[in-house]
């Protein structure tokens, strides 16, 4: 059984640059019903950060939708990262 379409969770991630990498970016991240990875995606953005995130994200994606809070966390090499869930807007034509 192929894993196309059987995308069960949605959520984007934001990191804060503590390394001074120079790549700000937020992740889209797909995974299946088991939890398993099935696709991601990630673009660029100015600034770290939700509210960069969000502001990204509504000119590159404007059919995805943010549909929790952003969570915090800190990665294992002390990164800040935000997680929030996220659905594509169904179409109304």
């Amino acid at each position: 059984m192929g894993r196309k379409g059987n995308h069960d969770r949605m959520f984007l991630t934001c990191y804060m640059d503590i390394h001074g990498y120079g790549w700000h970016h937020v992740d889209l991240f797909v995974h299946d019903a088991a939890g398993l990875e099935v696709n991601w995606v990630h673009w660029q953005v100015d600034e770290d950060g939700p509210m960069a995130a969000d502001a990204v994200t509504a000119l590159v994606e404007p059919q995805l939708t943010r549909i929790s809070d952003w969570q915090h966390g800190i990665s294992a090499n002390g990164a800040d990262y935000w997680t929030a869930d996220a659905a594509w807007q169904e179409s109304t034509a």
